[in-house]
């Protein structure tokens, strides 16, 4: 019998959509899709674990692709299902929302939920998430949950062996610089960043594809270059 697939789709959510503009939850029925062409059964656990207190989801998360079921994990005050493990492993997606990674990880860990995680993905349980949903699955990346200054975090998953930069053309944050001086000064291992509207497909650990709801935005594979400098190279992104 063959392996599962382990699938990984990881994006940065759309911070700003005008009219008419496809927005974040069209990353999320791509996410759906995945599950679904692997044969899934289009059930979809979301986890809206935004900045680790107990607010209810997003409206991303509120509604669902047709013929998928949905169901909302919540951590607090503590966990909506008797066993979160068993929950896990039942479905077919798992999403994971935005907000403070480092709060996000301190209560996943608190739970028990990287050891499941991990479990999932070699099942063939489909892991995405937008912005901090995308983050956890790899080494780190910069983020804002300490200050409003951009700080580098390393306590991801490691599912992915890499680093990773998020909403990497936002004007009001320094993100693309901080994200590049960070991997050249050997802060962060070398990774991927992605322009908002734009998401990465992985099987396994390797860069499947990378897609955009959003013409013009691309993603960017980041590496440290000699002498504390980095290198960039543009990555395509197919639009859906």
């Amino acid at each position: 019998m063959a392996s599962p697939l382990r699938q990984i789709f990881a994006f940065s959510g759309v911070l700003d959509s005008g009219a008419g503009e496809k927005d974040s939850f069209a990353l999320a029925e791509y996410a759906f899709g995945l599950a679904a062409r692997d044969g899934g059964r289009r059930r979809c656990a979301m986890s809206p674990l935004r900045s680790a207190t107990p607010r209810p989801p997003s409206t991303s998360t509120k509604a669902s692709s047709p013929g998928a079921r949905l169901s909302v994990l919540r951590l607090f005050t503590q966990p909506s299902v008797p066993d979160v493990g068993a929950h896990l492993l039942s479905q077919d997606l798992i999403l994971v929302e935005g907000g403070s990674v480092v709060n996000l990880m301190a209560v996943w860990r608190a739970h028990g939920l990287p050891r499941i995680l991990r479990r999932c993905w070699a099942a063939g349980v489909v892991l995405a998430g937008a912005s901090a949903g995308s983050l956890c699955w790899r080494v780190g990346g910069p983020t804002d949950s300490f200050s409003d200054r951009l700080d580098p975090f390393t306590g991801g998953l490691g599912l992915l062996p890499y680093s990773n930069g998020v909403h990497d053309d936002f004007a009001g944050q320094p993100r693309r610089e901080v994200y590049r001086t960070m991997v050249a000064e050997g802060v962060l291992p070398g990774g991927y960043a992605t322009e908002d509207g734009t998401g990465l497909h992985y099987l396994g650990t390797t860069l499947h594809e990378a897609i955009s709801i959003r013409p013009g935005k691309r993603a960017w594979r980041v590496g440290p270059g000699p002498a504390g400098s980095y290198t960039e190279e543009p990555i395509q992104p197919r639009l859906i």
